[in-house]
């Protein structure tokens, strides 16, 4: 059966190789560099599908001799080597033929925002997102402020930064969801426990050609930039609120102190959130997964939970229980939720791919 699900990449490979080498291919750029990069694609599982195909003829060929008494030893022993890299092999090519997912390369939008649990999320708003920027600190990935608004008592009511770096999509996508807190506030006098909620987001960076937005569905707005409890913090009309009128989404930027930059950041920020909309829509037809993004901080609707009296993390999806919070979250040691996570989402999808 997965002899049967290879051949259609190997046969697409062998005519994207042919049409490479026709002397008209150069004639078009555009054309080539898209084949090119299809062909490119598919070299892993080329690759894969060929040792597979070839360890598969190896073990009939061993098989067939077992009854020869004079090979039938060196066939037993080849067996021995030649299953267990069958299998091996196997896995790998059920992981190449996953889907890809189009964004996983791209940079990232990271949006943190408060929900149930009042000062105590804005606080624990502020505290995530230290631990996510140790995280990306250690993957070598860069980190831009883009725009933030803070809490009465501190913390952080919103904030959204970039996350520059190679895959930073793939590992930080299933961050987005409901993380709940359990532990005491420094305001809490009596010791108590209290649970509270935010919201994550996770959008790609989207280059200028993939969202095409009118000018006319926009309504632009300028103002002063005002600071915690709505006091003016400068002079002059630098901050920028932006509405796009068909879908109704309203983005606003005064982190800057020039209007051009904070018009440019919130215009990039309502592109990934129109492009976010538009991968949403089309992941709905393919898979529930997007779903485990969707929530409104509600206490319930939860992805992962920290709780700190226990030192404890649990992420609900993939039933795991860590006793490492201090660790994970100070250092920013998130691979150790991520790693188990990736592998979780990529058996369920084996498994939904009939693999």
């Amino acid at each position: 059966m997965l002899v049967e699900k290879l051949q259609p990449f190997l046969d697409r490979y062998s005519e994207l190789s042919s049409l490479l080498s026709s002397p008209t291919i150069t004639n078009d750029i555009k054309k080539m560099t898209e084949l090119s990069k299809e062909h490119s694609s598919l070299e892993d599982i080329k690759e894969a599908a060929t040792a597979y195909l070839d360890v598969c003829n190896q073990i009939e060929e061993n098989k067939s001799l077992i009854e020869d008494p004079e090979l039938s030893e060196l066939a037993k022993e080849e067996l021995k080597e030649l299953e267990p890299e069958k299998e091996r092999l196997e896995e790998e090519i059920k992981l190449l033929l996953i889907p890809k997912d189009p964004n996983d390369e791209r940079n990232i939008f990271l949006e943190l925002r408060a929900g149930t649990g009042g000062d105590e999320a804005a606080l624990f708003v502020s505290d995530l997102l230290k631990a996510y920027i140790r995280y990306a600190e250690n993957r070598g990935w860069g980190v831009e402020m883009v725009s933030q608004s803070e809490g009465i008592m501190g913390g952080l009511k919103e904030v959204i930064v970039l996350i520059k770096g190679k895959g930073a999509y793939s590992r930080m996508k299933f961050e987005g969801g409901v993380h709940r807190v359990q532990r005491v506030p420094a305001t809490e006098s009596q010791g108590r426990v209290h649970t509270s909620a935010i919201t994550v987001a996770v959008m790609p960076e989207v280059d200028d050609i993939e969202i095409d937005i009118n000018p006319n569905d926009l309504k632009i707005d300028v103002m002063r930039s005002s600071g915690n409890g709505g006091q003016s913090v400068n002079t002059t009309d630098s901050a920028v609120r932006i509405t796009h009128i068909p879908t109704g989404i309203v983005v606003v930027n005064q982190d800057g102190k020039s209007q051009h930059k904070n018009k440019d950041a919130a215009m990039r920020i309502l592109k990934a959130r129109l492009y976010d909309i538009q991968e949403q829509e089309r992941l709905a037809k393919e898979s529930e997964a997007r779903k485990l993004q969707v929530g409104s901080g509600d206490r319930s609707a939860r992805i992962r939970t920290y709780n700190y009296p226990q030192n404890r993390i649990t992420d609900h999806r993939a039933n795991l229980t860590l006793y490492r919070l201090d660790a994970i979250t100070e250092d920013g040691l998130f691979d150790e939720v991520i790693e188990p996570l990736l592998a979780h989402f990529q058996s369920e999808a084996i498994k939904a791919a009939g693999l």
